[in-house]
């Protein structure tokens, strides 16, 4: 299958949950006990493979569940899982002949245990529980330390991050009926901050310069909203998170994404880059 048509099964599949109501990257995607993940290695799949499958827990392909000693069972439908591969195209550049890795995106089917007979799920590791409030600070602090932003939190009815100063600026908390809303508001933010030319290097034009509702900005957006309820996600924070016309919230991404359907694949690798920098810091050369 072409990389196009990869990209468009993954953007059908996010379209499709949109228009039953459900906001994709609102769902709990991080960890083996929380989100889905793959049977024989125990690790979770990426975001954007979290926003693409329907259930939480243990999926697998059906020669890794036929190798357990299972049986999928008659009618079950695959579901995908996206990847890229690197493939070496070489070039002529100057006169000389040059080696550049191309990246593909491919996928694979697999099935999730509740479509398996002859296996029984894993038991449920013994896990410490997070604080979730204390871990969301934690997080707050330690960014803000190793990267000397600076995070500013005031009585005002603006949330932003400002490019040019360096700087995160939302409501204090206050100012929320819900705790879960500011630290769902910080999160953001900070995605954005993970942007600057320090750290990833996301505004190539600079994003203060990008007008509202076009293509760079809902991209950027986007990032920042699935980097948000990731982190969320990660330390256990449950936001009840409603939008004044969710709708319209939600139509407004459809048509983006109807429109280009490389957009989400492009949206959430870069979250999940973001969420890394946030948490772990910058990766090691």
């Amino acid at each position: 299958m072409s990389k196009a048509n990869v990209y468009q099964m993954v953007t059908d599949r996010i379209i499709k949950q949109m228009e039953q109501g459900i906001i994709p990257w609102h769902r709990p995607w991080t960890g083996v006990l929380e989100g889905a993940f793959n049977r024989i290695s125990k690790k979770p799949y990426s975001l954007l493979n979290q926003m693409l499958l329907e259930h939480k827990g243990e999926y697998a392909t059906f020669k890794q569940w036929t190798g357990l000693g299972g049986k999928i069972k008659k009618g079950a439908k695959a579901e995908i899982v996206v990847f890229w591969k690197i493939y070496p195209i070489k070039e002529e550049v100057d006169g000389k002949e040059e080696i550049k890795n191309i990246p593909v995106l491919k996928y694979y089917n697999v099935f999730h245990i509740s479509q398996v007979e002859g296996v029984e799920p894993l038991p449920k590791e013994e896990l410490k529980p997070l604080e979730p409030i204390e871990e969301a600070e934690k997080i707050k602090e330690a960014y803000k330390d190793r990267e000397h932003i600076k995070i500013v939190e005031t009585v005002t009815n603006k949330a932003f991050y400002s490019p040019s100063s360096d700087y995160v600026q939302v409501p204090c908390k206050d100012q929320y009926s819900d705790i879960s809303e500011f630290y769902s508001t910080l999160f953001h933010e900070m995605v954005h901050s993970t942007g600057h030319h320090t750290r990833l290097n996301r505004f190539e034009k600079g994003m203060s310069t990008a007008p509202f509702g076009s293509e760079d900005y809902s991209k950027e957006e986007l990032v920042a909203e699935i980097g948000s309820a990731s982190i969320l996600s990660m330390i256990g924070i449950e936001t009840n998170r409603t939008f004044k016309n969710s709708v319209a919230y939600l139509q407004s991404w459809i048509r983006v994404l109807k429109n280009d359907n490389k957009f989400i694949v492009s949206a959430a690798s870069k979250a999940e880059k973001a969420c890394k920098y946030i948490i772990d810091g910058p990766a090691e050369e």
